[in-house]
């Protein structure tokens, strides 16, 4: 199983694979296919990065069923919530701010928390 700060494959399938070509339910690659993909490009349900296609799309430029044209949001626009930060800093930041504690890398990225939640919970601990 591949976890956090793991060098990514270069094509992966699974539940959250990690791959510059990641296809699953959670795929977070270079290119992802899924129910929720994290990438540059991506196709999924509910997608998140540059160029995302999906029922709900989150992106530089983004296309969504239904809509007469796609959204393009420039650059004077709110920034997107970042889970994985350039900075360990930052990361121990947002960590406070959820309530967590502690930091961990992924690849060059940091995330909040120590580690990822085992399960969901309505609360943060």
């Amino acid at each position: 199983m591949t976890q956090c700060g793991d060098k990514p494959k270069r094509i992966a399938f699974g539940v959250a694979p990690l791959g510059i070509i990641s296809i699953g339910i959670v795929p977070m690659g270079v290119i992802s296919l899924g129910v929720v993909g994290m990438g540059v490009l991506n196709a999924a349900v509910v997608g998140m990065g540059v160029v995302v296609a999906g029922v709900h799309a989150m992106g530089i430029w983004s296309l969504t069923p239904g809509a007469s044209h796609h959204h393009h949001h420039r650059s004077g626009a709110e920034p997107p919530q970042l889970l994985a930060y350039p900075s360990r800093q930052v990361a121990l930041q947002k960590a406070r701010e959820l309530g967590c504690d502690g930091v961990h890398a992924m690849g060059s990225l940091w995330m909040p928390c120590s580690e990822h939640p085992t399960h969901q919970s309505s609360h943060h601990h």
